[in-house]
């Protein structure tokens, strides 16, 4: 490759990288994409395929509504199959019950449908032991994580994107990429490496206080058949800031600290979604630091597999188990900088990527014109 130029160059085809592709193109740019692996590989297959709109807050909250649209374009455009179940929260203790109360009276009932124990067993196919009340929340996407950045690149490609796959950049300049396959020249370039800022740019990635944060997954024969919504428990309710930032929720972690301190000492989020094969991915746990640390405690798995076992009543039995590695930062959510003109650093900072990358790119190119 000798010296090709695009109007738009960028780093990495993880769904932030794809997206700012997608709306560049849609813009009328020329758009060339690297990525070092021969396929995504990374944050953007090893979730749950959850866009949580509903339960953001703040500017995340801003950026999922736009990014939930796009989606939906997405799977008209891009034959891209998004699923259209919601989220059902459950609360198993008065203080959860009370953090749904008051997030509905917060949002609306039709953002956030209380629903009596009842209702929310037949929705969710299963009845949670201890299960006081839930709440819907029908504004929630999903995607199978496994395909859709497959697919979203498959579709890129139809729309005349050039990616490079098994292609690692060397040096990003003012105008100019290097590779391992030549260089690429470009007016504007968007870096969208996730974690791997640091290997660029080590300053802005201690400026803005990013590490890496480990988690945990898992993937499992469903116990209860078909579960079409994502499911939150009351852990979730202390990691996404629209239900975090409610009265109760202080409430809620008081009671874990008493009675499931490994729940927080795991940073485990209790979740899980459905898989278009019926097995269920469960999760997660969360651990932080600029470096990975390159051993799996067995107590993280054990952890998630009793706790989801009590939530769905029945003993698991687990096909696979996979480590996430996502860009985390104590200063925001969102890292957008321009460290050399013409080159923009973009990375999501708090494991919401598919919730939010979509419309974090629509932002990028708000002034461009958007052609269809």
């Amino acid at each position: 490759m000798d010296a090709r130029g695009a109007d738009l160059m960028v780093v990495g085809a993880g769904v932030v990288g794809l997206a700012h592709a997608w709306h560049a193109a849609r813009a009328g740019l020329r758009v060339v994409v690297i990525e070092r692996d021969e396929r995504a590989v990374g944050a953007s297959v090893r979730n749950f395929g959850h866009i949580c709109t509903t339960a953001q807050a703040g500017e995340a909250l801003q950026l999922a509504v736009v990014a939930r649209e796009e989606w939906l374009r997405l799977a008209a455009d891009a034959d891209l199959p998004v699923q259209q179940h919601g989220t059902v929260v459950v609360a198993r203790t008065a203080a959860q019950a009370r953090v749904l109360e008051e997030f509905a009276a917060e949002r609306g009932t039709d953002a956030v449908r209380p629903l009596t124990p009842i209702a929310a067993a037949e929705r969710l196919g299963f009845t949670p032991p201890g299960l006081l009340a839930a709440a819907h929340l029908p504004a929630d996407l999903r995607v199978d994580p496994l395909t859709a950045s497959a697919v979203l690149a498959a579709h890129l490609e139809t729309l005349g994107v050039e990616i490079l796959w098994r292609t690692t950049v060397l040096e990003v300049a003012e105008g100019v990429v290097r590779t391992t396959r030549g260089t690429v020249r470009a007016d504007r370039v968007v870096l969208a490496v996730g974690h791997d800022v640091d290997r660029f740019f080590p300053d802005l990635a201690d400026e803005h206080g990013m590490r890496r944060c480990r988690l945990r997954m898992l993937e499992i024969d469903s116990p209860a058949g078909t579960i079409a919504p994502a499911v939150l428990t009351g852990s979730s309710m202390l990691r996404y800031d629209g239900l975090a930032q409610q009265p109760s929720a202080a409430a809620v972690r008081a009671e874990l600290e008493a009675e499931l301190p490994a729940l927080l000492e795991q940073g485990v989020n209790l979740m899980l979604t459905q898989r278009p094969d019926g097995r269920l991915i469960i999760g997660d746990t969360h651990h932080y630091g600029i470096t990975e640390d390159p051993f799996e405690d067995e107590a993280s798995d054990a952890l998630l597999l009793e706790q989801i076992g009590r939530l769905l009543g029945a003993p698991l039995t687990v096909r696979r188990r996979w480590r996430g590695v996502y860009a985390s930062s104590t200063v925001g959510p969102f890292l957008v900088a321009e460290p050399v003109p013409g080159v923009s650093v973009t990375s999501v900072t708090t494991g919401i990527g598919m919730t939010t990358a979509l419309g974090l790119a629509a932002r990028t190119f708000a002034s461009e014109p958007v052609t269809t």
